[in-house]
């Protein structure tokens, strides 16, 4: 009864008020017609308190999220299904579920009655603008009486969550290549001929059988090595990504980092679906899936990148030497901000010499208003690392804000030619400086 008394709403206080300030109205004018009303005033509330605090019914909840994985900028439908479970209706219900504010606004829903054994359902929508992973829950009960003078709030535990994921672009198909245990469009290289245990090796981690640690690997590097085991007739990839803050421009999700994780995504989706085993590296090293290496399974690619967030790093030396510590030779695909012709050396010294390497460099100077210095600085950076990398014989294409991953993905193949030539220019150039 005490809880109920502290669930008095604003229009309960006001009637408890009123009723006392009329009793001793009452009692100075000595008006019993005046004392019955305040009486009433005052047992209205009280009897109502009394009503809601002995509501005895039990309720069930179940929410379900369709799709549990949405892209940023996407509704997502909550579900919220109200099972009565006891043999008694229910009372006016007001349900409210929490949300995150990133997500929308909190959803109010009024439920007039529900009869015992019987259920209602709701539903609403979330739309996430930058991904991520929100939890969603859990639901809050109001009981309220019909006259609206007392309300008490019951909860459930449970929750569930969202995640928003990047925004995944198709992409045309060209030949790319990669390495394998055989030939095709890809390079080939020898395998084991006692089974699938290939004689690269990887740094150890927890977990991995100790009886694959090559030892001779150990000794030179100074670290851990296992074996690799590779999967024939499988071709392989790796994507890295620039995360470095300070190498991008823009806020929020027309940043030109939301630009290269959205396209970090949308070529690791497309690779996976041609077949490819991937791997993800960043300036900070390489990231795992939690239970092995492979992200080829597009959820756990997309479920990585949803939490990916920027690095405070300057440098792009650990993600680098996790590179060349993975021997990962199959085909590289690098989704770079704004690196500098030594970064862009750096990184093509890392890489053999037949390994197919495609650079996607994001043009940030499409991200500067103006045309002030510090963009015809970040415009110049920019033109002598396409040369570098060029040169090095690699694949570049440029994307910018206002040209897709789509779009540069389309120049790959021509690009090619660019490599060849060296200080050709055939390709996506970055525009102008305004």
């Amino acid at each position: 009864m005490r809880q109920a008394l502290t669930g008095l709403t604003t229009r309960g206080r006001c009637f408890v008020a009123a009723g006392f300030s009329a009793a001793l109205s009452a009692l100075i004018l000595g008006e019993k017609d005046l004392l019955r009303v305040a009486v009433f005033l005052v047992a209205l509330p009280l009897i109502a308190a009394f009503l809601v605090a002995r509501t005895q019914f039990r309720l069930s909840c179940q929410r379900v999220i369709s799709p549990a994985r949405v892209p940023a900028g996407e509704p997502a439908t909550v579900r919220l299904t109200l099972d009565n479970i006891s043999r008694i209706p229910t009372g006016l219900l007001l349900l409210e579920d929490n949300l995150p504010y990133i997500l929308g606004g909190r959803p109010r829903f009024v439920i007039d009655r529900v009869p015992a054994g019987d259920s209602r359902t709701v539903h609403y929508e979330a739309k996430g603008e930058l991904r991520g992973r929100y939890r969603i829950g859990p639901l809050r009960l109001r009981l309220a009486d019909p006259f609206g003078l007392v309300e008490l709030t019951r909860g459930f535990s449970g929750t569930d969550l969202l995640t928003v994921v990047p925004t995944v672009h198709p992409l045309p198909t060209l030949g790319l290549g990669g390495a394998w245990s055989t030939g095709g469009d890809s390079s080939s290289r020898s395998v084991a001929v006692q089974g699938d245990d290939d004689a690269a090796t990887r740094e150890y981690r927890d977990g991995d059988d100790l009886r694959k640690v090559h030892w001779r690997s150990t000794a030179r590097i100074g670290k851990l090595m296992v074996r690799r085991e590779e999967q024939p007739w499988q071709t392989r990839a790796a994507l890295l990504l620039d995360a470095r803050l300070s190498r991008h421009r823009g806020e929020g999700a027309g940043s030109s980092f939301e630009w290269s994780v959205s396209s970090t995504a949308s070529v690791g989706m497309h690779l996976g679906r041609l077949g490819y085993s991937l791997r993800l590296f960043s300036d900070s090293g390489e990231l795992h899936t939690g239970t092995d290496e492979d992200f080829s399974a597009g959820h756990q690619l997309l479920d990585q990148l949803a939490i990916f967030a920027s690095s405070s790093n300057l440098e792009m030396d650990r993600g680098v030497q996790a590179l060349r510590h993975a021997n990962e030779d199959g085909l590289l695909v690098a989704v770079l901000g704004d690196i500098g012709p030594d970064e862009a050396q750096a990184l093509a010294t890392g890489r053999g010499g037949t390994a197919r390497s495609i650079a996607v460099l994001c043009d940030v100077s499409s991200w500067m208003s103006g045309a002030g210095a510090d963009r015809a600085a970040v415009f110049a950076r920019h033109g002598a690392s396409v040369s570098v990398l060029r040169r090095s014989g690699w694949r570049v294409v440029i994307g910018g804000r206002d040209r897709t991953i789509t779009e540069a993905w389309a120049q790959v193949g021509v690009s090619a030619f660019a490599s060849a030539g060296g200080s050709m220019t055939f390709g996506v150039e970055p525009a102008a400086v305004s």
